[in-house]
């Protein structure tokens, strides 16, 4: 078994666990994990750790991401997308592009985001969506997001069972633990009716794009036909994902001990993949401090 990264192109209506449990069939190992969930009715980048690259996993949670969506302004549901039921339909007549277009604006750069009563954020351990489904009326704090892009594209006038609705086609860049489906509410409120998505599709994830991602259909007709699962290698999923500092031998030898190494660049934030002059990833560095500090140290693969 290979240890790196196996990018995905998450079919619609799969669970992320769904993708990988059927990846840890096609890849021949239980320890396979994901970085980052999609909910059901998104398709997209799906990015699954395959061996010791499961410990990568938890710094590509935090790159920021790419999608592309349709926003249906005029109606507002439950779960904010459109696998809720409609709470109001107060409809959507006359509205221009220009309008949404202003609107965008507000939602754009560093704001301060409430997430969706359906996301996975646990309230007092047990996750919101549970409780929101359970009946409960789930109030989640704002908490500050970063929307480096906000796109209308094509929009459409339509009427849905009677009520006048406007389509948008939108594409986003978005901070880690932004939710599009709240964009998609806020965009709605910020217009004076409502929103939801009706469409979700990740396209990026940090350094992977859907370029990178697999159909499941074609994974499982590699896995048919004898042919390797195509894993990007872990020292290279890591320089395509991170900043990387290449270390000389003895600066290798030092990180594999556990030691610590002078940072390269102090104040840094971003973690730094510190590559052996073999080649092999030896380390994820926090380097935010003069001191460089491993975050962790992959040892070398047991034959």
């Amino acid at each position: 078994m290979t240890d790196g990264l196996l990018v995905v192109d998450k079919p619609q209506d799969w669970t992320s666990h769904d993708v990988v449990a059927r990846s840890r069939r096609l890849c021949g190992t239980r320890k396979v994990g994901h970085a980052g969930t999609l909910d059901p009715m998104a398709t997209g980048v799906l990015v699954l750790g395959v061996g010791r690259a499961t410990r990568l996993l938890t710094f590509l949670v935090g790159c920021d991401k790419d999608y592309t969506a349709t926003v249906r302004l005029g109606q507002a549901t439950v779960t904010d997308d459109a696998e809720g039921e409609v709470t109001a339909a107060a409809g959507a007549p006359g509205l221009t592009r220009d309008a949404v277009v202003a609107a965008v604006v507000g939602l754009t750069g560093e704001i301060q985001q409430v997430p969706s009563s359906v996301s996975a954020i646990k309230v007092k351990g047990e996750r919101a969506y549970h409780r929101a489904r359970a009946g409960e009326d789930v109030a989640l704090p704002a908490r500050p997001v970063t929307v480096s892009r906000f796109s209308v594209g094509e929009v459409r006038a339509l009427e849905v069972e009677g009520v006048p609705v406007v389509d948008v086609d939108v594409e986003v860049t978005v901070s880690s633990g932004t939710y599009v489906r709240a964009l998609a509410r806020d965009l709605g409120a910020a217009l004076g009716t409502g929103g939801h998505l009706t469409a979700l599709r990740r396209t990026r994830v940090g350094g992977f794009g859907i370029e990178d991602a697999q159909p499941l259909a074609d994974l499982e007709a590699r896995l048919a036909a004898g042919t390797p699962m195509p894993i990007t290698p872990i020292a290279d999923a890591a320089r395509a994902a991170f900043v990387v500092r290449d270390l000389d031998a003895a600066e290798a030898r030092t990180l594999g001990f556990g030691q610590r190494l002078a940072s390269a660049v102090p104040g840094r934030a971003e973690p730094v993949a510190a590559i052996g002059p073999d080649g092999t990833l030896v380390a994820m560095l926090d380097e935010t401090r003069p001191t460089a500090r491993s975050l962790v140290v992959f040892a070398p693969a047991s034959s």
